[in-house]
């Protein structure tokens, strides 16, 4: 399909330039991440869809959070390569891939977020993405998170299930030392055995102490690792509790995978959300946002 050139209706505004510390911000294209910045909203289906599809979410989730005045990165992987099964759809590819999301991103004007693999995905993934993804089994993987800080494209990095919130202060080191200026460092549940993941918000907490922004992955975090017959299961029920609680907490970005149909996704369809159930949970997480920011000290409120 030939994509719509019209993307003024969907640009990001501009973040007001506040006094904080720069270090503990992530600027990704016109949205700035951080201390008294609005919630950004990290969000799409978990692979690449039809573009039929793509641009219904894309759409969609860019007027609500226009709506409720959330910051929105486009998020969707070109490629799969850690799905449970062998026999499971992985996605369209690199190059293909990056094609439809660079279509995506002209037709409405929306910053893109994408994950990477190997090191050789991150120079061409960085020339379309605004947001180098890097999945949480990876995350300690040295040069994978070297190659991604040489493009000087922002990096999102999830915390692996494995580690714990401290041993995070590694894989900054990695970045910092490779030259990343923005990062952010996202939270997806922690690993607890019968196929659960815990979502440690003590562990948030300290998280969010590293000095870097934090982002809390809404969907992923209700996963049911291996639940499922060579797929994992999941209780998207939770989603908007998790959602709620993370935003209360004082996180600077929610992470959440959607799709129109989530039973007929490529990927992750029992984690995904239905995308009609999506505005109540950003509305929800806008009100709380702004209830926390209007209890703040006045010396660190939005002007």
């Amino acid at each position: 399909m030939t994509p719509s050139t019209d993307n003024s209706r969907f640009s990001p505004a501009a973040s007001p330039v506040y006094a904080v510390d720069m270090v503990n911000m992530c600027r990704i294209d016109k949205i700035s991440i951080g201390p008294r910045q609005p919630l950004a909203i990290i969000a799409g289906p978990c692979v690449l869809e039809d573009d039929q599809t793509n641009l219904t979410i894309a759409r969609e989730l860019a007027e609500r959070c226009a709506e409720y005045s959330l910051p929105l990165i486009f998020k969707a992987s070109f490629d799969k390569a850690n799905r449970t099964s062998i026999s499971s759809h992985r996605g369209p590819g690199l190059d293909a891939g990056l094609e439809t999301l660079a279509s995506i991103k002209e037709a409405t004007g929306l910053p893109i977020c994408t994950d990477i693999h190997t090191p050789e995905q991150a120079a061409p993934a960085s020339e379309v993405a605004d947001l180098l993804q890097i999945p949480a089994f990876l995350c300690r993987q040295t040069d994978l998170l070297v190659a991604c800080a040489e493009t000087g494209c922002p990096i999102n990095v999830k915390k692996g299930q494995f580690l714990s919130p401290d041993e995070m202060k590694h894989v900054m080191g990695k970045l910092e030392s490779a030259g990343c200026e923005d990062m952010l460092l996202t939270e997806r549940g922690t690993f607890f055995g019968y196929n659960r993941l815990v979502n440690d918000f003590i562990g948030l907490g300290d998280l969010m102490e590293l000095g870097r922004p934090v982002c809390f992955d809404v969907t992923h975090s209700t996963q049911l690792p291996g639940g499922g017959q060579g797929k994992s299961a999941g209780r998207p029920d939770r989603a908007a509790l998790l959602a709620r609680a993370a935003v209360a907490a004082g996180v600077d970005a929610l992470f959440l995978e959607c799709h129109p149909e989530p039973a007929r996704a490529a990927s992750d369809a029992a984690t995904a959300l239905p995308l009609e159930e999506v505005p109540q949970i950003l509305q929800q997480a806008a009100s709380i946002a702004e209830a926390l920011n209007s209890s703040l000290p006045a010396s660190t409120t939005k002007a």
